[in-house]
C-alpha cells in the first residue's frame, strides 16, 4: 500500500477515534473497547516501512477498528445499527456484540496467516489453516479472560463492557462467532491474500 493510502487510513481512524471519544455512553467502557485500537495504530505506523502489510490486511484492520470504536461510543448493547438488525431479523437481543466477535476471528485470521506465511513458519495449506484457527481461538479466549478480569475489578460497572444482555452462554457464543469468522476469512480471502502476499516487497533489514 502507498504511503498516501496508509496515511488516509490513519487520518480516517484518528477522526473516528476522536468522534467516539466525544461524549461516549460510558467512559470506562469506551476505553476498554478502543484499547486495542490505541495499541495497534502506533504499531502499524512504526512497522509501515520495514514490515508493510498487504493492502487487504490494512483494510481489514481499518474495518475492525471502526467496529470497535462504534461499539465503544455507544456500548455494544446500544449500537443503533444493532437495534435495526434486531428488529429486521426478529432477534431477542442487539447482535452488534456478535459482529464484534465475528470480526475478532475474521481479521486476526488473515493477520495470523500473513505472519505465518511471510515468516515461513508452516508448510502446507491444511496445517496453515489449523494453526490460524488455533491462533484465533487463543485470541478469543484471551479476550474473554480480559472480560472476566474486568468484571471482577469493576463489578457492576463492567456490565456495559461485557455486553452479555442477560445471556448465560455469551462467552461460548462469542468464541463460536470468532471461530466462524476465522473459517469465513480462510474460505473467502485465502486466494486473494496469496496474490497480495506474492506482490509484497521483501522486509527491509
Amino acid at each position: 500500500m502507498s504511503a498516501r493510502g496508509l496515511g488516509l487510513y490513519g487520518a480516517a481512524l484518528l477522526a473516528l477515534l476522536a468522534w467516539s471519544a466525544f461524549g461516549p455512553a460510558d467512559r470506562t467502557t469506551w476505553f476498554l473497547e478502543v484499547a486495542p485500537v490505541l495499541v495497534v495504530l502506533p504499531l502499524l505506523w512504526a512497522t509501515r516501512v520495514h514490515y508493510p502489510l498487504t493492502p487487504l490486511l490494512y483494510a481489514l484492520v481499518f474495518a475492525h477498528c471502526a467496529v470497535l470504536m462504534l461499539g465503544g461510543a455507544y456500548t455494544y448493547a446500544q449500537v443503533p445499527a444493532g437495534f435495526w438488525a434486531q428488529e429486521a431479523l426478529a432477534l431477542s437481543r442487539n447482535p452488534y456484540d456478535k459482529l464484534g466477535h465475528f470480526m475478532q476471528g475474521f481479521v486476526p485470521a488473515i493477520a495470523a496467516r500473513e505472519v505465518l506465511l511471510r515468516g515461513r513458519h508452516v508448510a502446507g495449506p491444511r496445517m496453515l489453516a489449523f494453526l490460524v484457527v488455533c491462533v484465533v481461538l487463543a485470541v478469543s479466549a484471551s479476550y474473554e479472560l480480559i472480560e472476566w478480569a474486568a468484571a471482577l475489578a469493576l463489578g457492576q460497572g463492567a456490565d456495559e463492557f461485557l455486553g452479555t444482555q442477560g445471556d448465560p452462554w455469551d462467552t461460548q457464543s462469542d468464541m463460536a462467532m470468532a471461530l466462524l469468522g476465522a473459517i469465513a476469512a480462510l474460505a473467502l480471502l485465502a486466494r486473494w491474500h496469496d496474490r497480495q502476499l506474492a506482490a509484497l516487497p521483501p522486509p527491509r533489514a
